[in-house]
Formats: C-alpha cells, sequence, structure tokens
C-alpha cells in the first residue's frame, strides 16, 4: 500500500517532468483520476503504477509528421547531423555523473558505418581523452574489429552514458534514461546496418530487456531507436539489426569468452555479407 502524491511522489514527479523539458518534450498533461480515488488515500499497487511509474509520459506528446525532403537534406549530411547533437548534449548536468568527470565522450568512427558499437560508458582513460574504447578494453575492442577484416575507423563507437561513472561502477537507470535519447538520436543518424551491443548494461538498455547475457546472446533483434518527437533527424520508418556480445573489460578478466564472443562476430559478418577468415584470430 503507498500514498499517492506525498512529498517524495511529489518530487518524483516534478523531476521527471525536468527531465523531459531538458530533452525539448513540453506536451504532457495529466490522465484522469480513477472512479473512486481520491488523493492521500491508498490504492493498490497496480493502479499506483499507472501514476507513478514514469519512465515514459504519462500521455504520449502527438506524432509530427515527418517531412520527406527535410529528413533527407539532415541525413545527407551525416557529420554535421551529429554535430548537432553533441551541440544539444552541450556542458551536460542533467544527471549526477557530470559532478566528477573530466571530458564528456560522445562517440567517434565513421558517420556512414554499416556497424556500431555501443558500450555502457567511458572509463578512466576514456574519461582523460574524451574519447570512447582508448584503454586496455579498446585495444582489445580494435582486435575485434580488426579480426573482421575491417578497421576502428570503419565502425561508430559509442556507449549509453557519456560520463564516467565513479570507480567505473555500473551505470545507474536514471543516468541511462538521461543519456540515452541522444545514444538514441546518434543510431538515427548513423544509420548503422546492425549494431553490437558491448556487455549487458548496453543491451539491457537497447532491447529495454531484463535477462542473462547468455540468454541474450545468439540472436539478431529488429531495434527501432526511440527518439524524442522533437529531435530533427527523427524517422519512425527507421529500424535496424542488434547482436549482444561481451564487453570487452569483461573478456580481459575472463578470457575464455574471446571464442564466444567471436561467434557473435561471425554473425553479425555472415548477416552483413562479409568473408569470413579461415581461422579463429589471437585478440
Amino acid at each position: 500500500m503507498a500514498k499517492v502524491l506525498d512529498e517524495q511522489s511529489r518530487k518524483a514527479v516534478a523531476d521527471t517532468i525536468r527531465y523531459y523539458r531538458d530533452l525539448g518534450i513540453y506536451d504532457l498533461y495529466r490522465c484522469e483520476v480513477p472512479e473512486g480515488m481520491t488523493f492521500g488515500t491508498t490504492i493498490e499497487r497496480e493502479e499506483l503504477a499507472v501514476i507513478t511509474d514514469l519512465p515514459t509520459p504519462l500521455v504520449a506528446a502527438p506524432e509530427p509528421a515527418v517531412d520527406p525532403a527535410q529528413l533527407a537534406a539532415i541525413l545527407a549530411d551525416k557529420p554535421a547531423s551529429l554535430r548537432v547533437i553533441r551541440e544539444d548534449l552541450g556542458d551536460c548536468t542533467r544527471c549526477k555523473l557530470s559532478q566528477q568527470r573530466t571530458n564528456i565522450v560522445f562517440g567517434v568512427g565513421d558517420p556512414h558505418a554499416r556497424i556500431m558499437f555501443v558500450g555502457e560508458g567511458p572509463g578512466a582513460d576514456e574519461d582523460a581523452q574524451g574519447e570512447p574504447f582508448v584503454g586496455r578494453a579498446g585495444q582489445l575492442l580494435n582486435n575485434m574489429i580488426n579480426a573482421m577484416g575491417i578497421r576502428r575507423e570503419d565502425v561508430y563507437i559509442g556507449n549509453v552514458v557519456k560520463c564516467r561513472p565513479p570507480q567505473n561502477r555500473t551505470p545507474e537507470r536514471d543516468e541511462c534514461d538521461v543519456c540515452g535519447p541522444f545514444l538514441m538520436r546518434q543510431i538515427s543518424v548513423v544509420r548503422p546496418e546492425i549494431i553490437v551491443a558491448l556487455g549487458a548494461t548496453a543491451a539491457k538498455f537497447l532491447l529495454g530487456a531484463v535477462d542473462s547475457m547468455a540468454n541474450l546472446r545468439g540472436h539478431i533483434y529488429d531495434f527501432h531507436p526511440i527518439l524524442p518527437h522533437t529531435a530533427p533527424e527523427r524517422d519512425p520508418e527507421f529500424s535496424t539489426k542488434l547482436v549482444v556480445t561481451y564487453h570487452p573489460a569483461y573478456l580481459l578478466r575472463d578470457p575464455r569468452q574471446k571464442k564466444e564472443t567471436w561467434l557473435d562476430l561471425q554473425m553479425v559478418m555472415k548477416y552483413l555479407g562479409m568473408s569470413l577468415p579461415k581461422r579463429n584470430p589471437e585478440a
């Protein structure tokens, strides 16, 4: 049992509304109160979830029509479109991760890449240099990419969160929710043919699934980026594919999983029609 709109609930609603306003979403309005329920009375958990579980607006804002000509013009210059997203991110202070960072780590690579790799967040080396995957895990990722017969410069690399979590801890839900829309916009601009989610955090955020890596791996998922309706590069028709594999940092701790990761990357290569090496690489 729980009280509706107590002090904590009011603060949660206010924080959520501020978050959506930061993203440029203003079209929120209140649902009708269910019959027989008044503020301050106790209600069942199932009813309370309708009011207090707010990962998305209570009522979705009307979907604006997409101008095909305008969208084509935006996406014709992908580097410029990515710069717009970076400018919108600004000197971000939207969540507590901003308090200890050195650099925002936005993303790097070919804006026209067929493959996009997504990790969970920057580490110490990435925070210092402002570029994703440049430490030991980044060197292993480079080896993985090279084993596929391509170069780091041929793919696009990003993270769910753009600032380093303290002591490299796993990003928290609210931190992922704040940064996630910017990642979704990056995906929408790059338009990769397939995304490789590196590790459980990236996989669960992108897929919206809570499951083990063993169950998430081994599949090619359909993926549609969820964008703020105000995003200029928004395209409701765009979708791509997604594969889950282990994070390179995990492989450094447990090298036995490198063979499993190579199987995941081979699945990506087969989907894209890339030639497979004759023997497994030594990462």
